[in-house]
């Protein structure tokens, strides 16, 4: 059956639906236009309300002033990754409806997390830039190489993940070259993010945030106008028709239609585990911590959080049924074949569902969110190794004394190394046989062994030096052994096909993560620390904060300066962020046990399989929260921050009315006529 399938995909080739100018247009074109808009706001910032990217500290962290807003939309954007969209249509496709819940699932409890860091950070180390700075200062160099190592290989395969998928994705549209999309796609990237650091990554994650939302919601009623889709129920009919024909081996009855899916439940457990690691290892996630104000951290992320769940589920449920149920229908691209796994690991469900459901315009619709979603998400990542450059490495090592120019320029370097390093590596990637999928499964090998420790540096004052250092190391031994052993065990070889299958990267996935958790106090006990918090105000992190861009943001009736976290909090400042610690906690906890625990687990133990009129409610709802995250991340910002844009239009419309002035008293003064200022000057000499 296998060789059937195969011979037959040799047969029926799916054309590229776009033609590769199109594709150079949107990569390039679009990307160098929505750059230089960036540097044009970013000017104009700077002009109007005095946020000068010359300074280190807007440059890096935006002065701590961003909005709840802007915050949860950054968050959302940070996990909006174009595999969040490719890669819930793949698990689907392959799971059924458990894979998208699983993909969601295990995105938003660890976003939600986040925040416990973020305001804990807040409150003992105010002045930081990066989790690097936090760990120099308490456990020293040694460590601090250490988790720079871990940061960085961290953001290394998250972006080597990104541009996989989205290269992959852009080929099938258009039929560019899959490396010259894989080169060109950071080039936009590099340049708002070389001119506007991390406030120009706030926007532009927001205008791409919001473009991507509006069409995925538009994909989200245009799948029902379609004849052969129709309905809800008639959509339900053809995925259990598609289950019949086509049976998962570990489904309950084989049914695509059930939480009982011992895959799904496999790749949950994997993507949570994966997904701790991405965000507590990625240098961004705190730089936005730091970026926003304090009273903006706990709602931002746990917005953007619960915000987010509904992207990969809503269009990853909705796109895998289709696809699933369209599959041997002749309006379906690859009829009369099935997708060939090589286009299912190369996160082509979503493609396909586009270009079934709306022809060219959905190829295009789905080539350009694909493009916003990797640049919004690079451009994080950019900015978080262009931040360990410059911080953790020169001006750590290399020059104390940086001033805020030194410390610019070599973030400049940074920006521009990582985009061709990243490019350079995800090219090597592909030419040894790596794709999307294989990616998207052994990921947290990786990035897990630095999560509990990490979390134990901001958290837990009695962990000791020894065990921050040796627990995470340790921890990636034993998860790279878990995870080659198992497909050594399982499948007889160590090989690219066996070390992506499910459970040897389950097993490695969850070794890498857990066994720190024993590692760390057991090294711990040998000599435990008593840290003294205060110890990480001693050293002087921030550089000269601008007066000129504060911003005043009223809460509770009352004015706060929101630069003032950089001076000594007060009492009643440090009451309020333990307060707002409580709340992270809680939101947190609630988040894992409802996404995770109490709704998936009990489906998962029942063996229910969807009857229509569930089916139908559970699309809905996925579909209704998925335009009620449109609304938080496109207009929530606006309102949020309608004090700062009403401040820029002022701005502009008194320096048109001064330019109005001063050109009307010039032409009067050509002209002959006496202008005011001359009437009063021939007084005075009179006088």
């Amino acid at each position: 059956m296998a060789s059937e399938l195969l011979s037959r995909a040799e047969e029926v080739v799916v054309q590229p639906p776009l033609s590769q100018a199109v594709g150079y247009v949107v990569v390039v074109v679009i990307g160098l236009v929505i750059a230089f808009a960036m540097v044009l706001v970013t000017r104009l910032l700077k002009h109007t309300v005095g946020e000068d990217n010359k300074k280190t500290e807007m440059f890096m962290t935006a002065n701590r002033s961003v909005n709840t807003g802007l915050t949860a939309s950054a968050v959302v954007s940070s996990w909006l990754w174009s595999t969040a969209m490719l890669g819930s249509t793949l698990v689907g496709y392959v799971n059924g409806v458990s894979g998208p819940f699983w993909f969601a699932a295990g995105c938003s409890p660890m976003i939600v997390f986040f925040a416990v860091l973020g305001i804990s950070c807040k409150r003992k180390i105010p002045e930081a830039h990066t989790l690097l700075e936090i760990v120099r200062i308490r456990y020293g160099t040694t460590a601090h190489i250490v988790y720079m190592f871990l940061c960085l290989v961290n953001n290394l395969f998250a972006v080597a993940n990104m541009l996989l998928g989205a290269s992959a994705a852009i080929t099938a549209m258009t039929g560019m070259h899959i490396i010259a999309a894989t080169f060109l796609l950071p080039v936009g990237v590099a340049l708002y993010t070389f001119v506007g650091g991390i406030k120009a990554t706030f926007l532009t994650d927001y205008m791409h945030t919001f473009t991507i939302l509006i069409i995925l919601c538009y994909f989200s009623v245009k799948a029902f106008t379609l004849e052969e889709v129709g309905s809800l129920g008639n959509l339900f009919e053809l995925v259990k028709a598609a289950g019949a024909r086509h049976p998962v081996p570990e489904n309950e009855q084989g049914s695509y239609l059930t939480m009982t899916s011992k895959g799904g439940i496999l790749f949950g457990i994997l993507h949570i585990c994966a997904n701790f690691g991405l965000v507590i290892m990625d240098t961004s996630f705190f730089i936005k911590a730091f970026s926003a104000s304090p009273q903006a951290v706990v709602p931002g992320y746990v917005v953007g959080g619960i915000a987010y769940f509904a992207i990969p589920w809503a269009m990853g449920t909705l796109a895998s049924s289709v696809v699933l149920g369209l599959e041997h229908n002749p309006i379906f691209p690859t009829y009369p074949r099935r997708m060939t796994s090589t286009e299912v690991s190369n996160g082509l469900v979503l493609p396909y569902f586009a270009m079934t459901i709306a022809g060219k315009g959905g190829a295009a619709g789905i080539l350009l969110i694909t493009f916003m979603a990797v640049t919004s998400t690079l451009s994080a990542q950019v900015i978080a190794v262009s931040s360990i450059i410059s911080f953790d490495i020169y001006r750590t090592y290399f020059k104390r004394s940086a001033s805020d120019e030194d410390v610019i320029r070599w973030s400049h370097y940074g920006v521009i190394f990582f985009a061709l390093f990243a490019s350079a590596f995800s090219t090597m990637l592909h030419y040894v046989g790596v794709d999307l999928g294989w990616t998207l499964y052994m990921l947290g090998v990786l990035t897990c062994p630095g999560i509990f420790p990490t979390a134990f540096t901001i958290l837990w004052r009695r962990q000791s030096k020894a065990a921050a250092i040796i627990a995470p190391l340790l921890g990636m031994i034993t998860g790279i052994a878990s995870w080659l052993g198992s497909a050594y065990a399982l499948y007889g070889a160590v090989t690219i096909a066996t070390t992506g299958q499910t459970v040897p990267c389950v097993w490695g996935t969850v070794a890498s993560a857990f066994s720190p958790l024993v590692y760390s106090p057991i090294i711990t006990l040998f000599k435990p620390e008593n840290f003294d918090w205060a110890d990480f105000r001693k050293e002087r992190l921030a550089f000269e904060v601008s007066d000129t861009s504060s911003i005043i943001s009223h809460r509770n009736s009352s004015v706060v300066r929101v630069n003032s976290e950089l001076e000594t909090q007060s009492p009643d400042e440090q009451v309020l962020l333990r307060r707002w610690g409580r709340i992270a906690a809680v939101w947190a906890l609630a988040t894992f046990l409802g996404h995770w625990v109490l709704w998936p687990l009990p489906m998962y133990a029942s063996k229910y399989i969807f009857g229509k009129g569930f089916f139908a409610a559970w699309l809905v709802i996925a579909i209704i929260w998925l335009w009620g995250t449109l609304f938080i991340v496109g207009f929530y910002p606006l309102i949020d921050g309608r004090q700062q844009i009403w401040a820029v239009w002022q701005a502009i419309r008194d320096g048109r009315k001064k330019r109005g002035e001063a050109g009307a008293a010039s032409t009067r003064s050509a002209s002959g006529e006496q202008t005011p200022e001359s009437v009063e000057e021939k007084q005075g000499k009179t006088g």
